[in-house]
Order: C-alpha cells, then structure tokens, then sequence
C-alpha cells in the first residue's frame, strides 16, 4: 500500500476532479480540452464558485511565471466568474452601470425579472465547451464586454445563435459576439437619428439569431463588400445595428450601384431637399421611410446620411452616422471600413463649414461615441499583440488590487502603459494603484503629465488628464501653475479644436456658477464669450450660452439674460435666417415667456 500510495494520488486528477491547485508545468501550457471540460464537469455539479478560486489563483501563478499562456488561464478564470455570478446580482449591476453611465433610452423595459440561479442556467454544454475552448474568442468577448452589455441577455442571444448552427457559430464567432452586443437590449428610439417619427420608421431589428443568418449567407455568397469572418466584433457592431428589415437591405445591394472603393457617393444619390431646409422642416415628412422612398423623394443631410450607411450594411460593410454643430447649421454625415480596411469618416461632410468633431451612437451602447474612441477605430491598433498584452496587464492590475495587492497591482498597470501607452484604462488603473500605494501628490502630478504627453494626438483624452493635473495643482497650492495649464489648453485648441476650447470655458463657467455671485459669474461669462465665443456657433451656443442663460432666468435675472443674448448675437457667427439666427430667437421668446425649462438643443 505504501508503494501503490503515491502514484494512486497521482492519477487523482485524471480521474476527473479537481486539484487544490494546478501544477505549474500545466499553467506552463495552454489549458487542455481535457482540463476544459473537467473543469465545465465540476461547475456543472457543484457549481461555478467551486472553481473560480483555483482558476484565479491559477492565472496569477502563470502571469508571475511570465508564461505565455497566462492569457488564456486568465480568460477561463474570467468565464468562471461571469457564468458563476448569480442572475439578480448580474442584473441589479447592469441595471446600476446604465444609469452610471446615462445610457437608459424610452425604448428599454421599466422593469426587470431578477431570475434564480447564476448566468450559466440554460447555456448548453456545446455553447460553453465553444466558448471556453477558445482562447481567440475569449480574449475578445472579455475585450469588447462593457459594464452596460446586459449579461443575460448577451449570452442567451449567443445560445441562440449556437443551438441553430454549431457550425457557422465557430466560422463566424466574432459577428455572433457583435450581435449579442448589440441587440442585448432594445435600440434606441433615436437611432439611426431623431428626425423620424417612430410610426414611420419602426426601430425594431430582426431576431438575433435571423440577423446572424442573413448576414453569413450573404457573406458565403459572395455578396459582401468585406469578408464578415475577417473582421473583428469591435467593427462588426457597426454592421449589425441594421433597423432596415431584409427586404430593403436586398433592394440596396441591387440598385445603389457604389462599391467600396467609392461608397461615399451614396450619400450624393439623395437629391438634396432645399425646400424643406428653408421652410425649417427637419423631420421627414411623409407616411413611410424607406431607401426606396428616400432616393424617389430627395432628403436633406440625415436622410442622405441614413440611405448611405444604411447601403453600406446592406453591402456588409460597417457604417456609423455622424451628427455636429458648425457655425451655422446642424449636420449629418458617414464613414465606413473602406478598402484596406482604412476607415472613411469623411463622406459627405462640409469641409468648407468647419463642423466641429461630430457625435455618433456607439450601438453597443446607445451611448455617443467619444472623440479619441473615433480615433482609435480609425488606427485599429487594438487588433495589435502589444495592444492586447496591454490590455492582459491592465486586466491584472484590476484583480491584484481587488485583493488589496498594491505593488501586483501597480508593476502590472506600470507594464500596461509601457507596452501601449494609448491604452486609456491602463492609465487609469495606475493612478489608482498609485493613490492606493502613496497618499503623494507629486507622485500622481508626475503620472498625470506622463498621461498628457501620452495622449497628444488625442485632444479630448490630453484635456481628461490635463483638467485632472490642473486639480491636482490646486490641491497643492499652485495656483498660478494650475492658471497657466488652463490657458495653455485654450490658446492650444482654439482654432483648430473650437468644440474643445468651448468646453474649456463651459468648465470654467461652471465652476463660476458654484462658487461665485451673480456679478461675478456674468463677468465670467463675458470673458468666455470674448475668447473662446468670438465667431463660434451652434457648439458654443449648446454648451455655453444656453444653459448659462437660462440659469440666469432661472434666479430671476431675466434682464440681464436678455442683454447677455444681445451680446452673444454679436459675438457669435449668427447669419440671418441661419438655423443659430432661429434658435438664438426662440430662446429669447422663452425667456420673455418664463418657460425656462432646459431643452435639448434643436428641440
């Protein structure tokens, strides 16, 4: 017994249970389909958190080995903790991260069931066999997963789309991921844009599992532009927020004759409607919208925009919308993946007109796209390794400090920036490493400037870092350096960056609105409007004067709201019977009314 003993404990692993702790020669390899599904056979029979310890402790181990396989043993760690989370406590977050982040739109439930059980319930053993044996697929679904991805939903759409074709679902995981992204909840009431009514245009896309279908048959025959199964779930999310139904994705393909290397001129085939932009109509007007309708009729900017990127999708090319604020009008404009991959962002908009950088939906999260996310779509540098080793870093320093590791935690997010210093979160997480390992100011002011030059070419991101150093100063004292990094970012980004300087002063304003006297804040606001209102428009007007007038009405300083907007009409760039020249009137007329209510600008 003492000689069978040993090598009897040594079998015990192959025998189908789990080890106290994985051996090192094994985190010295990628996991094993035979570790896969005996660990999947363990949860199964006693549940996800019987395993989620060993797989963290696991990851670690690898990634302090510097083995090159701790990706993957982080990634099935991370599957065991999503899967093992219970429902309700996976919905009450989701539901806290929607509201933290402003997402929630009329057209998501009031209310939602909080289910028994944990996330796994109802996902077959194929589904988490595909998922968790593959180590590309996972890297990526942990990559694009956001805080406002409703869970169980996004995994319920991808047992669909798996129970209806195995088979295709491996082909084609990256486009099955885009769409559980995306149509995890429903779309926005203001999508593709607002300026049709909901009983014209129907906002409502087609099951998951059929959008899915449709897409790879076209793309296995032939007859998209890209090849679906080579692009990643961080683009494809621009293809699959399809509201058109299939039919008129078919007449597209048929009679809107650009092809990729010249789709921008969609955009030019919707006669342009001078009609309706001089009688103010900015709605559609007619009964029924669609492409057809659209191209018949003529339409101004958003339809122009809608017919195109719409076309795009039909052509399996992704597409976003864009709309801006110029100096004398609203706007609407799209981009596309073009050839080579390289994204168009361009197409139909007014060079001439100086639109300021304009706001998209974001369709993973109805929320708008920000600038330096256009941007890094644009690069595409997160498909580099050094991107996604980037990211794996971050990912641990996020763990480590969970557990209250500090120095883990900030030599993994250090080694974040240093290899990608764009990764945005990587940052992020080392100034909160930092604040967790020293209570020193210098210390944060010195990774803040590392932030800043970091992000040069990335005007909203050096602003972030730079309003956070510019604290940071006054926390310290110095006011003077703190004065001279405001007025550095207002001179840097005045005129070739009008919409970054005016949020300067919108922020400046704001803090004079909390702090000082009426007297003082009208001063203010006179000394924004002077340098950074001087010849600016709709952008200036939506963040700056508005709301700063109507606060003024709102504390009974309706007079001098007034005479403010006299100043403002000569200030800005207000050309007669512009759309700036209607709204700067209509605000007048609310202000004599008393009707102070804050509207969306436009509306």
């Amino acid at each position: 017994m003492r000689l069978l003993l040993p090598g009897f404990l040594l079998l015990v692993p192959l025998m189908g249970q789990t080890p106290a702790e994985l051996p090192a020669e094994e985190l010295a390899r990628a996991p094993s389909a035979w570790r896969i599904a005996t660990l999947l056979d363990e949860a199964t029979a006693q549940g996800w958190g019987s395993i989620t310890p060993l797989l963290r402790t696991g990851a670690q181990q690898a990634y302090e080995a510097n083995s090159g396989y701790a990706g993957q043993w982080y990634y099935l760690y991370r599957w065991a903790r999503l899967l093992g989370t219970p429902s309700q406590k996976a919905t009450t977050d989701w539901i806290q991260a929607i509201d933290a982040a402003r997402v929630a739109h009329p057209n998501m439930a009031t209310s939602y069931a909080l289910r028994p059980g944990s996330l796994a319930g109802g996902l077959s053993r194929e589904l988490l066999l595909a998922l968790l044996g593959n180590a590309a697929l996972s890297e990526e679904f942990f990559q694009l997963l956001s805080p406002v991805d409703q869970p169980q939903e996004v995994l319920a759409i991808l047992q669909k789309i798996h129970q209806a074709d195995p088979a295709r679902f491996s082909a084609y995981g990256s486009l099955a991921l885009a769409v559980a992204v995306v149509h995890d909840v429903p779309v926005s009431p203001y999508w593709p844009h607002g300026q049709v009514a909901a009983e014209v245009l129907r906002r409502q896309p087609p099951p998951p599992e059929e959008l899915f279908a449709y897409l790879t048959r076209l793309d296995r025959s032939g007859l998209t532009l890209h090849r679906l199964a080579r692009l990643p779930a961080s683009e494809l999310k621009f293809l699959v927020d399809i509201v058109a139904p299939f039919s008129e994705l078919d007449w597209a393909r048929q009679n809107a004759s650009p092809g990729l290397d010249d789709l921008g001129r969609a955009y030019d085939l919707i006669r342009y409607r001078q009609d309706r932009f001089a009688a103010n109509q900015y709605n559609w007007p007619g009964p029924v919208y669609t492409l057809p309708v659209i191209l018949q009729q003529g339409g101004i900017c958003v339809d122009q925009a809608y017919f195109a990127s719409t076309t795009g999708k039909a052509k399996g090319v992704p597409t976003i919308m864009f709309r801006g604020a110029g100096l004398d009008g609203r706007h609407a404009w799209f981009g596309y993946l073009g050839a080579n991959q390289q994204w168009q962002l361009d197409c139909g908009r007014y060079a001439e007109q100086k639109y300021v950088t304009g706001l998209a939906f974001d369709p993973q999260t109805w929320g708008n796209i920000n600038d330096h996310e256009l941007l890094f779509i644009a690069e595409r540098f997160r498909e580099l390794p050094t991107y996604k080793l980037s990211v794996l870093h971050a990912a641990f320093a996020v763990d480590y400090l969970g557990e209250g590791k500090v120095e883990a935690a900030w030599k993994a997010a250090r080694e974040s920036v240093n290899r990608d210093r764009r990764n945005v979160n990587g940052w992020q997480i080392l100034l909160a490493a930092q604040g967790a390992r020293s209570p020193d100011l210098r210390a944060r002011e010195a990774l803040l400037r590392e932030a800043v030059l970091a992000f040069q070419k990335y005007p909203d991101l050096e602003v972030a870092f730079s309003t956070a150093l510019i604290d940071i100063l006054r926390q310290r004292g110095e006011s003077s350096l703190a004065d001279f990094e405001e007025q550095r970012l207002g001179k840097k980004y005045q005129s070739v960056r009008q919409d970054l300087s005016t949020r300067q002063a919108a922020a400046t304003l704001k803090r004079s609105m909390a702090n000082d006297d009426m007297a003082t804040q009208i001063k203010v606001f006179n000394r924004m409007l002077e340098t950074a209102g001087r010849g600016a428009g709709h952008d200036f007007y939506d963040v700056v004067v508005s709301p700063f007038l109507l606060h003024l009405a709102g504390q009974g300083q309706v007079p001098a709201a007034l005479r403010s907007l006299e100043r403002v009409r000569r200030t800005l760039r207000v050309e007669p019977r512009s759309q700036l020249d209607s709204e700067l009137t209509a605000l007048a007329g609310r202000l004599r009314s008393g009707k102070f209510e804050n509207k969306a600008p436009g509306e």
